[in-house]
């Protein structure tokens, strides 16, 4: 009786997502892309047939599929020395994962080998080998930067691990800074002097863009977003603008080693646009999740996330010495093991070496008093005005001199002026930037050139009339 229900369990088990019990469940699962659930079972055959190179094959996919490709090397050079078909493209991709970045390359490039000898699509294969020279690139010019500490903390809610001077901007999660709710993965960056914010939420293709605002009074300006090729592979994240307004530091899901990795770009004048993101390379970015970089300038401190090494739900935050320029290590001198440990931060205090320990003694210091700082209490006002050294306004109250508040109303009214303007030229050279033919441009050409003219006449005339506002205001005091 008991053997008319085993067809019945077995569908059951398939139908439910159950780990496999036998070969045949197993090898469904793999087929489907079950490869947590078929993994123990060909782990199992495996072992009871250790030379057995299909066992090897699928055992090993299984490993790389699930995040687990140090043990997917072994079984799959077996497959591969057994001839098991596809088996050097999964291998590459064992060796690319592992940091094993020339045997990958090595591996990928005898199998394209293979397929273009029998006439198989090569496209795979080849995005991979691609791949896997650009990793070896990266490699190569892994930076000598020293980690002075990390922290591993709730991935929710992280930003407030980081603690940057007040003179470096501040860090918001997109619901805390605007107020809204839902699952918002977007971060926030905010000016220094809070007149600016830098942001990401969901653009025209559907992806997270990165977006700016200005403001103006009391209110944000229309969200413009971020010119050039910023936008233009897969997800935009965890902006973070340095102090000289033109570099920006980013992360994105499109191209890279894995996951987000961190980008950086500088925003050209000449053209209203940015220059081609670079990625930030090794060890900041791994082939996990890497992202919200920023440099604290006035702290000479650093900071990154990655989930690396992470489960679920936690997030690794790394504070290191920015360098002045980029250091890359001797690749050709160094052994390549040591080299894939720092690419890889396996150990902070081998990033040390080199170094005197006053300098790290010192950075760590830093972190601390960062750390131990209290936030200070913002004074909730209507705009900032810097009057001088000592005083910035943020209410009208605050003016002593009645000619002083009534140029600043004067003032305020031209900055909304301006505000409008640029607006207004920011949207017509989309529009010419979007524009069909020679034609269509030169059709808008006039208006942009206008708009740019007034605007740089206005912005003369708003710091000559702020430098009024400064004035009549100190003179009262006289």
């Amino acid at each position: 009786m008991k053997r008319r229900y085993i067809p019945i369990l077995a569908g059951i088990l398939l139908c439910t997502g159950l780990q496999a019990q036998t070969l045949e469940q197993a090898r469904s699962m793999f087929a489907k892309g079950d490869y947590e659930q078929a993994k123990p079972v060909f782990e199992k055959y495996r072992k009871s047939q250790p030379s057995n190179a299909n066992y090897n094959y699928w055992y090993g996919v299984c490993c790389l599929k699930t995040d687990d490709a140090a043990n997917a090397v072994k079984p799959l050079e077996l497959a591969v020395r057994r001839r098991v078909s596809g088996g050097q493209l999964y291998l590459g991709q064992a060796y690319d994962a592992v940091y094993r970045f020339e045997d990958a390359v090595d591996c990928l490039t005898e199998y394209v080998a293979e397929l273009e000898k029998r006439k198989k699509p090569t496209d795979e294969a080849n995005e991979w080998l691609e791949k896997c020279r650009v990793h070896l690139r990266m490699l190569k010019g892994t930076e000598n930067v020293c980690v002075v500490d990390s922290f591993v903390v709730d991935k929710e809610g992280f930003l407030t691990t980081y603690k940057l001077s007040e003179e470096s901007g501040k860090l918001f999660d997109y619901n805390n800074f605007f107020h809204a709710t839902g699952d918002h993965p977007g971060t926030v960056y905010e000016t220094e002097i809070g007149n600016k914010i830098y942001y990401s939420e969901e653009g025209a293709k559907g992806t997270l863009d990165i977006f700016s605002k200005s403001k103006l009074l009391n209110d944000w300006s229309k969200g413009t977003s971020l010119p050039g090729s910023i936008n233009e592979a897969g997800n935009a994240n965890y902006p973070y603008v340095m102090s000289d307004g033109i570099t920006i530091y980013y992360a994105s899901d499109g191209d890279g080693l894995g996951g987000y990795d961190i980008f950086v770009t500088r925003y050209n004048t000449n053209n209203d646009t940015y220059l081609v993101p670079e990625n930030v390379g090794m060890p900041f970015n791994s082939p996990y999740n890497d992202y919200m970089y920023a440099i604290d300038e006035f702290n000479n401190l650093g900071w990154f996330a990655s989930d690396r090494y992470q489960p679920a739900g936690k997030v690794c935050i790394y504070v290191f010495i920015p360098n002045a320029t980029r250091q890359p290590y001797n690749y050709e001198a160094m052994d390549t093991d040591r080299l894939v440990s720092l690419a890889q931060l396996r150990s902070l205090k081998d990033t040390w070496q080199g170094r005197d320990e006053s300098t790290v003694e010192a950075a760590q210091q830093r972190l601390q008093t960062a750390l131990s700082r209290k936030p200070a209490t913002e004074r909730k006002g209507d705009f900032e005005f810097v009057v001088d050294d000592r005083r910035t306004y943020s209410h009208l109250t605050d003016f002593q001199s009645v000619k002083a508040k009534q140029l600043f109303q004067n003032y305020q009214r031209m900055q909304k002026d301006y505000q409008q303007q640029q607006e207004k030229l920011a949207g017509l050279r989309t529009q010419y930037a979007a524009a069909k033919g020679k034609q269509a441009q030169a059709a808008l050409a006039p208006a942009i050139l206008d708009l740019e003219k007034r605007g740089l006449q206005m912005t003369g005339e708003l710091d000559a009339l702020a430098t009024h506002v400064r004035n009549a205001e100190i003179q009262k005091e006289k």
